[in-house]
């Protein structure tokens, strides 16, 4: 399936991928300013990946010590939560059930915590780890100084007659699958879609690109010499995959290159295995006793943890070597956060920490119920009200059905015939149906 390698548009990743491609832009200028042009690290992409994992980290810390916080909280109300799973061990009749919910959701109050609080901080990095795929998969679309790098080049190309052909069968003879490219819109589509073409190109396709653009020779050259200062760390080439790059690197005998592709998602997945090492877990002993939510979320995470180095290899083996980099750059300053978030932990005193969340469970059972008494009381004052309603409607019907009688009445009487009284009688029926009508 082709992949267009333009700004990705989705409605909730393409807002969260352009304020991310900002954030590396930034980045990236800063190291051109505090770097010489000469030093392999001006404009460098690797360090502006684990410069950008390292701020992105440090403003989750926050949301990491609470996530570790609620670790702890966990394992000292594990003893509670195992009693009421033994309490309704084997029983699975629906009061039952519903009873065993509220006895837990109740101990989750008293310590102050959320069932779902654990999840929270993997809910908030997944739409960063998607984004941060789509800015590295594609820098030159979010980081305009690098993209100035191939403007040039792109110039020249389209400069050149059939350039349309020319680069349709280019991409088809180097088999780049993973590029769409798009040349029949605007000027500014056909540049950034050959950009695209050009950041995906694996190193081999230089040459050939020389070869079919000759007049341009120098220029390109000068682009890929841009790009090994930019795209380069290490001696890789992070735009390709490992596996790009394992066998690109066993065709031309570069088996130096060949490790270090290796190398990168085999380190991803042992950071990612002592990261998960370190991280606190609540203890899940006695399980068997019952069924309950803690222990079901507590295995549910210790899977997942086992599962992520796993995952992380797979994934870092087939995607650019830059999402590698920010897994393992991640990996390594949660390890040290996590390191030093341990020690704090083992100081702080959780007794503290419960009285405080009770006393802010207390606060909102409070106002709960001063809510409950309003709806209360307006739900009286409208019961009332249409009660009232009701009451006049009764007194005017009344009035109105006595007026009705009276009418009826005076209607009802016999007067002598001839009479004055008679006549008048006539008229006033007269006058009534005609009101009637």
């Amino acid at each position: 399936m082709d992949v267009i390698l333009t700004q990705y548009t989705g409605k909730f990743i393409g807002p969260v991928a352009k304020l991310l491609g900002y954030l590396m832009n930034w980045i990236y200028e800063f190291t051109c300013l505090i770097f010489p042009e000469s030093t392999a690290l001006h404009g460098n992409i690797g360090l502006c990946i684990i410069l950008f994992t390292l701020i992105i980290y440090l403003a989750l810390l926050p949301l990491t010590i609470k996530q570790q916080k609620f670790s702890k909280l966990s394992q000292k109300m594990q003893p509670e939560i195992q009693e009421v799973q033994k309490k309704y061990k084997n029983k699975k009749d629906q009061a039952s059930m519903m009873a065993m919910n509220q006895e837990t959701q109740a101990i989750y109050a008293k310590y102050g915590i959320s069932p779902t609080g654990s999840c929270l901080q993997l809910i908030i990095q997944m739409p960063i780890l998607f984004a941060l795929y789509r800015v590295i998969y594609n820098i030159p679309a979010y980081v305009g100084g690098f993209k100035e790098y191939f403007g040039e080049t792109v110039r020249g190309i389209m400069a050149t007659d059939g350039y349309q052909d020319i680069m349709t069968k280019f991409v088809e003879g180097m088999n780049l699958r993973m590029v769409s490219l798009n040349l029949e819109g605007t000027q500014e589509q056909a540049a950034n879609s050959i950009i695209d073409v050009l950041y995906a190109m694996p190193t081999t396709a230089w040459d050939t690109l020389k070869d079919t653009f000759r007049g341009l020779s120098d220029v390109i050259t000068t682009l890929e010499g841009h790009l090994e200062q930019a795209n380069y760390f290490l001696g890789i080439n992070i735009a390709n995959s490992p596996s790009e790059l394992i066998k690109s690197g066993w065709s031309a005998g570069q088996y130096l290159l060949v490790f270090g592709a290796i190398l990168v998602p085999v380190l991803s997945a042992l950071t990612q295995f002592l990261n998960v090492k370190l991280m606190p877990t609540a203890e899940t002993s006695n399980a068997n006793n019952g069924n309950g939510q803690a222990n079901s979320m507590a295995n549910s995470m210790k899977v997942m943890n086992y599962m992520m180095p796993i995952m992380s290899f797979i994934f870092v083996f087939s995607l650019p070597v830059g999402m590698g980099i920010y897994w393992i750059a991640g990996a390594v300053i949660r390890c040290i956060q996590q390191i030093i978030i341990n020690k704090h932990m083992d100081k702080i005193d959780l007794d503290k920490i419960i009285e405080k969340n009770q006393e802010k469970a207390k606060k909102k059972k409070k106002k709960k119920g001063i809510m409950d008494n309003q709806i209360s009381n307006m739900a009286r004052m409208n019961t009332r009200s249409m009660s009232d309603k009701a009451n006049i409607g009764e007194k005017n019907k009344s009035k109105s059905d006595v007026k009705i009688e009276e009418s009826s009445t005076a209607s009802s009487r016999t007067y002598k015939e001839g009479s004055m009284a008679a006549k008048a009688n006539l008229v006033r029926d007269f006058n009534e149906r005609n009101n009637k009508q």
